[in-house]
């Protein structure tokens, strides 16, 4: 999953339907609703998820928190009126940075003898229905952090000398990800011929763990994917790398089992199971442990070290949106790749926004150790061919991985020839890894240049802007002598180099991408 931003607290347990109990009175009083609620609801693979209120009831009024997001809680308001109950959470003042809760998340239902059944919307979009029943405050609340280990630098563990290439299952299939998913899209990146370019991570992520552990605390799985070891055979049969995500939390972001205080123990099971790649998503730790760098540093080394002790090649993905500068601390946690940014969406404006920020970072880049602004979008429907053009080029001259995240069951030829540009393509992995700089920016034309391991130079022409645009290149801004020759990498075609400069009308979020060598 992208490193999602969902619930930390809620735990999976196993309840058939969404209801919340409230104990009767004698008479015809119905009992106080003062106190915490475990509001439980199927994800409809064996394992279940748990939000949190605190209510308070004054006559027929109801006020409270609601903890799906937050230790602090969140408002609510309710009225209890008959057998019909409402609540809501109430939507932060403007300006407030809890973007995801400006909605009101609404609970609607009748309740009679001491039960009541409850139909939830507004959580992303979704519509759910559960039961909880009465808690205490201490199931409600975060756990204790546990120690975390001293810092030390962890070695190299010599893997993706080049920016990794695969694909990852959140952005198409998210929480309904299967084990049958996963093999088709191992066969699709064959078929195709995207292995044969160097897509070779096949990752699972979010919602593949059980609801619990065994009695020996080794994680288990869920109905969706039967046989973990298995799949991964399947996968290695098909010459692909399997991966795998969880978090350092006790839940991921979608609630399912998380490897808090069980780093060892997962890392060994992993590595039982053949996996070849672990994406690690701060998610529920974020409210256990203080966030600045050394905790941070600490947190993923603890499973850094793990992983390295198993004496198995895993790739180390970390995944904590950027903060705290992981592109200085990473390597050093045992860390292959850090995302470097919040979530990306299958829109302009984020895949922009996340792309042109990269740039002042880029030198951080080194064999096996890179910036990660978050999964490819091309072919997801949300941008059209030119902005995927664009995303494609940015992420090849900012070197970052190139995890597809499309259906590889239902590429255009137009996907195809975005994500199979042998050319561009070729930039990412270029084992050079020099960085990426501004060369100019001409009105909403931003000009970037990477020489390459040959002696070439790389130069894109990205029009940010909402109209077309003409831009000017001086040869002499990005390389030094004379030119030999000029090919677009995008039309596959010979560019005419005469004279000191170069022209090209640039369509609106669009790119012109040139290889020039001298």
């Amino acid at each position: 999953m992208n490193c999602k931003y969902v619930m930390p607290f809620q735990k999976v347990v196993t309840v058939a339907t969404v209801m919340l109990l409230f104990c009767s009175l004698t008479g015809h009083a119905q009992s106080s609703l003062n106190g915490y609620w475990d509001f439980r609801s199927s994800n409809g693979d064996g394992t279940y998820r748990e939000t949190f209120f605190q209510l308070e009831q004054n006559g027929d009024k109801l006020t409270g928190k609601w903890f799906g997001r937050d230790p602090n809680g969140v408002p609510m308001q309710g009225m209890l009126s008959g057998t019909n109950v409402h609540l809501e959470t109430v939507p932060p003042p403007s300006g407030a940075r809890t973007p995801a809760m400006s909605r009101p998340i609404t609970y609607d239902g009748t309740f009679t003898n001491g039960v009541m059944t409850l139909t939830s919307s507004g959580f992303r979009g979704t519509t759910i229905k559960g039961e909880a029943t009465k808690t205490t405050r201490e199931a409600a609340m975060p756990p204790a952090p546990l120690p975390l280990p001293a810092l030390h630098d962890l070695p190299d563990n010599g893997l993706v000398r080049t920016p990794p290439m695969g694909w990852n299952s959140w952005n198409k299939f998210a929480v309904k990800v299967t084990d049958a998913d996963v093999r088709a899209a191992a066969d699709e990146l064959v078929s195709s011929g995207m292995a044969k370019m160097g897509y070779i991570y096949v990752n699972i992520d979010d919602t593949w763990a059980a609801d619990e552990r065994d009695a020996n605390g080794n994680i288990k799985l869920n109905t969706k994917f039967p046989n973990m070891k298995a799949l991964a055979d399947y996968v290695h049969s098909r010459g692909l790398k399997l991966g795998i995500y969880s978090s350092p939390g006790p839940k991921t972001c979608a609630s399912y089992t998380g490897s808090f205080g069980h780093e060892v123990q997962d890392a060994k099971m992993y590595a039982s199971w053949g996996i070849d790649y672990l994406k690690y998503d701060l998610c529920s730790a974020r409210y256990i442990y203080k966030s600045t760098p050394e905790v941070h540093q600490a947190l993923y080394q603890k499973m850094g070290e793990a992983l390295q002790a198993t004496g198995r090649p895993i790739v180390f993905s970390l995944c904590q949106y950027g903060e705290n500068d992981p592109w200085k601390w990473g390597a050093k946690a045992g860390g292959n790749l850090w995302r470097t940014t919040g979530d990306i969406r299958d829109q302009w404006q984020s895949m922009d926004k996340i792309g042109f920020s990269q740039i002042d970072i880029a030198s951080y880049n080194k064999p096996g150790r890179w910036n990660d602004p978050d999964m490819l979008e091309v072919g997801n429907g949300g941008m059209n061919a030119d902005e995927y053009r664009t995303h494609m080029s940015l992420w090849a001259l900012l070197s970052a991985p190139l995890i597809a995240g499309n259906d590889l069951s239902s590429m255009s030829g137009e996907t195809k020839s975005i994500l199979m540009n042998p050319d561009v393509v070729a930039i990412d992995q270029d084992i050079a890894v020099n960085p990426v700089k501004r060369i100019t920016k001409q009105g909403d034309v931003e000009i970037l240049a990477r020489k390459m391991a040959d002696g070439s130079t790389v130069v894109g022409l990205f029009n940010r802007g909402s109209q077309p645009e003409d831009a000017t290149l001086e040869w002499s801004s990005v390389i030094a002598g004379k030119v030999a020759s000029v090919r677009d990498l995008w039309k596959h075609e010979p560019v005419a180099a005469n004279g000191a400069t170069y022209h090209a009308s640039v369509p609106t979020h669009g790119v012109v991408l040139l290889k020039i060598k001298p």
